[in-house]
């Protein structure tokens, strides 16, 4: 078995099982008040996210390769972050209802779907870029992080835009 196909097999796995194992925590509320309000924290990493992948990019492109390689990690690791403080949140409080209403509504609605459904579909495009790159397969790499970069860059910004749109209700 090639060390691409072994990595393929996790990417199915994960690709399938985080989306999976979030929707079943999500059902699941635990009677705890966390120390902390979690929104503008797990905001901001998105954020945060989103800088550290404009950066990347920049990085790579002016031949900057082991910085953009500490970048992306970082990035990754900001996203299992934001998910873990994401679930824990709506693990321990309800959700907050978004209360605009006419044209702002429907803008929140799309961006927040958008966000929704974009963050499961990223999951397998980030696994299969990094795996292209610690694999050392980068003209494959660089095909996919082409596909890869909008994507995670838009479920980023748009998380940070669902936080400032709703946090007026909380």
């Amino acid at each position: 078995m090639t060390e691409t196909k072994k990595y393929n097999k996790w990417i199915v796995v994960l690709s399938v099982v985080i989306p999976l194992v979030v929707a079943i925590l999500f059902g699941i509320k635990l009677d705890i008040t966390l120390p902390v309000f979690l929104p503008p924290i797990y905001a901001t990493i998105n954020g945060l996210t989103a800088l550290l992948l404009v950066v990347a990019v920049w990085a790579v492109k002016n031949k900057k390769v082991k910085l953009h390689e500490k970048l992306m990690k970082t990035a990754i690791l900001f996203s299992v972050v934001f998910l873990v403080l994401y679930v824990a949140y709506h693990m321990t409080s309800t959700s907050t209802k978004f209360e605009g209403v006419g044209a702002i509504k429907i803008f929140y609605y799309f961006i927040l779907i958008s966000h929704i459904l974009l963050s499961i579909a990223v999951i397998p495009f980030v696994l299969i870029t990094y795996v292209r790159a610690i694999t050392n397969n980068i003209d494959l790499h660089k095909k996919i992080a082409k596909i890869t970069f909008p994507l995670w860059l838009y479920v980023a910004i748009t998380g940070v835009i669902v936080y400032f749109m709703i946090s007026p209700y909380y």
